[in-house]
């Protein structure tokens, strides 16, 4: 792998950060200052209506806080708190000396497989829209290889010698996507971003990040993509797009990716106000698996009773009796917990300190069962598994959710046809529209 130096240019260039964050001594950044290679920059300005925060964009009164020095108020916001303070009196450096150059890496794919035609078509327009600066929706189903279909034109950016950043919503996904660009782009060194992540960047010609670290960067990157754009928290959360957008180039390429747009970016694309390339069918060729909806009208009292109804015991047992291995997606860490305790099998959610072990045990095939919250519904791979939401009527499994949950089935071609299901109180919107949405890209996919 290349490494390398680890200069001033290297280590700031395109970067927004507090002085804690410099990896240089006191006296070092105010030489930067006086040679003027280094500027400070206000953390917090105020304004007519109030302050904003110059990192993440914040500008609602309530999510700053204050705190009483000598004879005056520091203001710092509370928005961005995790990563790292930023207050009237804490500033923000912006590098300002010599640009990042990027080497030109030519021949920096080594992956050998083969694409489908439909991800062929996807790849050669994804190409097009990273050379020519331009922005594309890449709107492909569940399992349909998207992370392939981006090799060809990364590796055409990479050989003018573009910056490149893949950010996503959520530190999983990260974590599972790095050893497969790694070991694409074997020559390329590559800067994996989350929180608690080992790595630091260094000026690496790509960045795969979670987009809660897109707040540390300005006008970094040539080719910015942006994975799962629909999911939690990136599409509620403003100061994340705020830092996305913040983190290109003025001239450079957006390139969004996801099986289950939000109705902004349906609108976009319907209207034809950004370019859309349409993947309907998985790289295997099978459809997805249609998820098939389970009455349980007494879930909750046997919850509170600290039973399981028939109906899922017996759904649990069928999968153990053929060997078959399965997710159980849970509403709450409350019920994940509870129904791990009912049945004896393990469970994961955003809180557990061994999410990442248990997780990679589950993909090492050292567990048949697992249940989860919310947190494995998108952006990771396991191979010949069925799935089970438990309360799937409940609000936080709308449309999105259930489609990408369902999604996790069938994804390998050896076993193409995982079984769904949707254990409900009541059908809701989102229940009909994900069953709805599936059975559409299946007729999508056979009319093309």
């Amino acid at each position: 792998m290349e490494i390398l130096n680890s200069s001033p240019t290297n280590l700031l260039s395109g970067k927004l950060l507090l002085q804690q964050e410099l990896p240089f001594s006191e006296k070092e950044i105010q030489s930067f200052i006086h040679t003027g290679v280094l500027q400070e920059v206000p953390g917090i300005k105020e304004h007519i209506f109030g302050f904003v925060c110059i990192r993440c964009g914040n500008q609602k009164s309530h999510l700053f806080g204050a705190i009483p020095r000598d004879d005056e108020e520091i203001v710092y916001c509370r928005k961005c708190i995790e990563m790292g303070r930023v207050s009237t009196c804490e500033p923000l450096y912006r590098w300002t000396g010599a640009k990042l150059q990027m080497p030109q890496a030519t021949e920096a794919l080594k992956w050998k497989g083969k694409l489908t035609q439909f991800q062929q078509d996807a790849a050669n327009q994804i190409e097009t829209a990273m050379l020519n600066r331009a922005r594309l929706l890449v709107w492909a189903v569940c399992g349909a290889g998207k992370t392939e279909m981006l090799f060809q034109g990364l590796a055409a950016a990479m050989g003018r010698g573009d910056r490149i950043c893949l950010a996503t919503p959520r530190a999983d996904v990260v974590r599972e996507l790095e050893p497969r660009f790694r070991e694409a782009f074997p020559n390329i060194t590559i800067s994996a971003l989350y929180g608690g992540s080992p790595d630091r960047d260094e000026g690496s010609p790509f960045v795969l990040s979670t987009t809660h670290q897109l707040l540390r960067y300005e006008k970094a990157f040539d080719v910015m993509i942006i994975d799962e754009v629909d999911a939690f928290p990136y599409h509620a959360d403003q100061s994340l797009s705020y830092a996305a957008k913040r983190a290109r180039k003025d001239q450079s390429s957006l390139i969004f990716l996801t099986a289950t747009p939000r109705t902004k970016l349906k609108l976009q694309s319907n209207l034809n106000l950004i370019p859309t390339v349409f993947v309907p069918a998985r790289y295997h060729g099978h459809p997805l698996p249609v998820p098939r909806f389970v009455p349980c009208y007494n879930l909750k009292k046997s919850l509170k009773k600290e039973t399981l109804p028939s109906k899922i015991t017996n759904w649990i047992a069928e999968k153990r009796n053929a060997n078959r291995r399965f997710l159980l997606f849970a509403s709450s860490i409350a019920a994940a917990e509870k129904i791990a305790k009912l049945t004896g099998m393990e469970c994961v959610h955003a809180s557990d300190p061994e999410r990442v072990e248990k997780v990679e045990r589950y993909r090492n095939q050292e567990m048949d069962a697992l249940i989860t919250t919310t947190i494995l519904e998108r952006g990771v791979t396991f191979p010949s598994i069925d799935v089970a939401v438990i309360e799937a009527d409940h609000q936080v499994f709308d449309e999105a959710a259930l489609v990408q949950i369902a999604g996790r089935a069938g994804r390998n071609a050896k076993d193409p046809y995982g079984d769904v299901v949707f254990f409900h109180q009541g059908k809701t919107n989102g229940m009909v529209g994900a069953k709805r949405m599936i059975e559409m890209m299946n007729d999508l996919a056979k009319r093309r």
